[in-house]
């Protein structure tokens, strides 16, 4: 148990260290006093008009006070709306945080400061409103007067408005969400709506405590109705907040004010913003997602679609003599028709002269180099090896992001090829020693070609949307490519072979060949990336796959 302790504390630690460094990515641009009747409040405009801009509004933990931590330095109070512009690159886009603190969905509407924003919002714009907070208060009294009707309905109660003495009309906070939807629809912009961050609470269970019930499971029903993007914050950071465990939360809050349970510091507000760039990755909208910097690359898709398969790896090799192929790999090589889409690997057989080898494709959905691993599904290859076989390994799509995310579903790797570990605590209490990517490919290298089997290391297809500038897993290819060299492998940098494919089809074409927003492909996706990898397999020293190869598919 002590032992326990001391990781989680030193979890904590490195998470909290992370979250602490880093100076501002963007520098924000002037602010504009735009409330003369709320001196206080003074918001960004758009640095620059002729970019798009990400428009955030909402209250305190979106935008704390004057954003400037009350004078205290990252121990201050912030919202999660000024360190979300580090992972956004400012020559492509604009981030505007006009979110106002102490305001609700009603207030924010009825004070004006929405139609003062809706006039920067124009097409091609993307606003994410963040709203729940404060719309819980008392609907009338002479203190605020800020609270909204519960629930998404359209209930309405007009009401003589103790505080500005003015005949009001109240809706509920679905009703005021829908009319933000609305409005910037009708500008030609994208709305996202973001469920509310999580308290410093904890229930009887000792879990971080969600808002499902009401604000959080509303947001979700208004964005789900009007088809809009939804970013479910409230639950992936309450997830964040268990796995660090509640000394580490505590250290995410102000230690000034040890009783605060709504506004984070600068750490927390780090984190939040970090859960709402997944979720933007996991939407997919082209304006945002081309718009991250690499730190904002770096970011793992918050609901990534990319399921962790149950069930065996793949089939019994053939009982003949025939030498195997086997295929290794993750749901981009075999994703089995769920949802339209299908991987390589199961487009390839047309391309082997079956009579000559089994093509085996034990690649599984939501699989990393280290969880193909430690699952036994590599002993499961191994055990069916036999000399003369050759194993198709390609891996990397699962294993980026941090160690202990739980976001990444226990499958994150290392980086790099050394022999290093990190600790991670996994959900049934046991910890583990995550080694680094290049470890684990080196053992499966090490491993087969014991077996008397050639070893292909392939680098990831490309996502969808990293093919038309630059490459995409620049760094796996070279984990790969070295591992390859070092362990007597061949090396495929398949990420190549088919992004200069995509480019030589257009932009038009390959949207057509995927299924979802940027990592699956559909059936038309699979067998143009099967061609790719014959076409690389066909490019390796020595041509070791000409034997078995047909000479047209």
């Amino acid at each position: 148990m002590d032992g326990m302790n001391r990781y989680l504390r030193a979890l904590a630690g490195a998470v909290l260290l992370l979250l602490f460094c880093g100076a501002y990515g963007q520098t924000l641009p002037a602010a504009v006093n735009t409330d003369p009747a709320r001196a206080l409040v003074t918001l960004p405009e758009p640095a620059n008009p002729a970019l798009p801009s990400l428009i955030l509004i909402g209250d305190s933990t979106v935008r704390n006070g004057k954003d400037d931590g009350q004078d205290l330095g990252p121990a201050g109070q912030w919202g999660w709306g000024r360190p979300i512009a580090d992972y956004f690159d400012p020559a492509r886009i604009n981030v505007v945080n006009r979110a106002v603190g102490g305001l609700s969905s009603r207030t924010y509407l009825t004070s004006g400061h929405w139609q003062r924003t809706l006039a920067f919002v124009k097409r091609g714009d993307v606003v994410i409103m963040q709203f729940g907070h404060n719309d819980a208060s008392p609907v009338n009294d002479d203190r605020r007067a800020r609270g909204t009707l519960r629930g998404t309905g359209e209930e309405s109660d007009t009401i003589d408005n103790l505080l500005t003495g003015q005949r009001e009309t109240v809706h509920t906070y679905g009703w005021y969400l829908r009319r933000f939807i609305a409005d910037i629809r009708a500008r030609g912009a994208t709305a996202i709506v973001c469920s509310p961050v999580p308290f410093k609470r904890w229930d009887a269970d000792g879990r971080t405590r969600r808002a499902r019930a009401d604000y959080g499971g509303w947001a979700a029903q208004v964005a789900r109705q009007e088809l809009a993007g939804f970013i479910d914050l409230n639950e992936a950071a309450a997830a964040w907040y268990d796995a660090l465990g509640r000394d580490a939360v505590l250290r995410l809050f102000p230690q000034v004010t040890p009783d605060e349970t709504v506004h984070t510091n600068l750490a927390g507000a780090r984190l939040n913003a970090e859960v709402v760039v997944a979720g933007i990755r996991a939407l997919g909208v082209p304006v945002l997602v081309g718009a991250l910097n690499d730190k904002g690359r770096a970011i793992v898709p918050l609901d990534d679609a990319r399921p962790v398969v149950t069930g065996p790896s793949g089939p019994p090799r053939p009982a003949n003599d025939l030498p195997a192929l086997f295929l290794v790999g993750d749901s981009t090589v075999k994703s089995g028709g769920k949802d339209g889409m299908v991987g390589w690997g199961e487009r390839i057989a047309p391309y082997f002269d079956l009579t000559r080898v089994n093509v085996v494709n034990h690649a599984i959905g939501g699989r990393s180099s280290r969880t193909f691993y430690t699952e036994g599904r590599w002993a499961d290859v191994l055990a069916q090896l036999r000399p003369g076989d050759a194993v198709l390994i390609q891996f990397g799509h699962n294993d980026g992001g941090r160690i202990g995310d739980p976001a990444m579903k226990g499958r994150a790797s290392g980086a790099g090829t050394g022999p290093e570990t990190v600790m991670e605590r996994k959900a049934d209490g046991s910890v583990e020693a995550v080694h680094t990517f290049g470890w684990y490919m080196a053992r499966y290298v090490a491993d087969a070609r014991a077996k008397g089997a050639t070893v292909v290391l392939l680098s990831p297809v490309p996502h969808r949307d990293r093919w038309q500038e630059g490459r995409d897993f620049a760094e796996f290819a070279a984990w790969d490519e070295e591992v390859a060299r070092q362990g007597g492998a061949l090396f495929a940098d398949l990420t190549i072979v088919v992004t200069e494919g995509y480019r030589a089809l257009g932009a038009a074409v390959v949207d057509g060949f995927f299924a979802d927003a940027r990592t699956h492909t559909n059936d038309a996706g699979a067998a143009f990336n099967a061609r790719q990898v014959v076409l690389a397999l066909q490019g390796l020293p020595g041509r070791p796959f000409e034997r078995w190869l047909k000479a047209s598919p």
